[in-house]
């Protein structure tokens, strides 16, 4: 193993706690990079880029924090112009996210809109081509949970369910449909997917069968797209440590969270963008669509 990618390992070691989680915390949603303790590590000082997206243009949804944030960095870092999409309540962790991308040398587009509005969806990708220049990369990144139950199934209200569903998957369709106006022969769809596809929670139960049905979506949609030349893929991220996790689940799960993983820790969000980078890459990818990427910490997939 190199010695830089010992150190990033490391690092992601040294965040968890004891019992592989972090302190008890809490924040309202979505929640803010700056409020975490300790704050993730998003690949700002460890990915270093190879030139595996030159000349290419993505649109991350989500791009603010967390997974979004890390795919963004290693997107411009490896040669790309990326816009990232986030809700307006997020603007200060957006602008620091474009801050990393600037710094990389990249464009950096900010496209502030809640993807539970069709309309918004829709202009978001307009948007996001228009100031880029074109689109060649979807990540379908943006999503939403809540975990403050004491049942299941009881506890679901259709107020968290209408927007678990709509942010999870109607902005996905619509996102998606928007997109294939701009991407061609090469270009990659990526979506996002979870643990929760496979191994269920019961607090998440709503959160998991969207999760499974992005999972259908990507299959279906590359065997749709494949004659085009498109790719869709999806990662499955495992236990990973964003503002999500505070913003929706009870402070007093954060100690241990991620500790049932067989790594015996929660993910840092690095740990995740080799994956996206990957799959994004028309040259080491140009044969991988149909397909779930698990980052779990070692929990299965299948």
């Amino acid at each position: 193993m190199s010695e830089e990618l010992y150190e990033t390992n490391r690092s992601a070691e040294q965040l968890a706690g004891d019992e592989g989680g972090f302190p008890e915390q809490e924040q309202t949603p979505p929640g803010l990079t700056t409020e975490m303790t300790p704050r993730p590590d998003h690949g700002e000082e460890s990915w270093v880029g190879r030139d595996r997206l030159k000349g290419l243009k993505a649109l991350v949804t989500g791009g603010d924090s967390g997974i979004g944030r890390a795919v963004a960095i290693a997107f411009a870092r490896e040669g790309a112009d990326v816009a990232i999409n986030y809700l307006p309540d997020e603007q200060s962790d957006a602008e620091d996210t474009a801050s990393w991308i600037e710094k990389a040398g990249a464009k950096a587009v900010l496209v502030p809109g809640d993807l539970t509005d069709e309309a918004t969806a829709r202009k978001v990708v307009d948007d996001a081509a228009g100031s880029l220049g074109g689109l060649n990369i979807l990540v379908n990144n943006a999503g939403a949970q809540w975990a403050r139950r004491e049942q299941g199934l009881e506890d679901v209200t259709t107020e968290q369910m209408d927007q678990i569903f709509k942010v999870n998957l109607y902005a996905l369709f619509w996102v998606t449909q928007q997109a294939l106006k701009y991407l061609g022969k090469g270009d990659s769809i990526i979506n996002v997917s979870s643990i929760q596809a496979y191994d269920p929670s019961v607090a998440l139960l709503d959160y998991a069968s969207t999760k499974a049905a992005i999972n259908n979506f990507t299959v279906n949609l590359a065997a749709e797209l494949g004659p085009k030349g498109i790719r869709a893929n999806a990662v499955a991220p495992g236990p990973i440590w964003t503002p999500l996790q505070p913003a929706t689940k009870p402070g007093e799960s954060m100690p241990k969270f991620g500790s049932d993983a067989p790594l015996g820790r929660a993910g840092q969000p690095a740990e995740l963008a080799g994956a996206f980078v990957f799959l994004a890459s028309p040259a080491e990818a140009s044969y991988v669509t149909g397909t779930v990427v698990g980052v779990t910490g070692g929990k299965p997939v299948f």
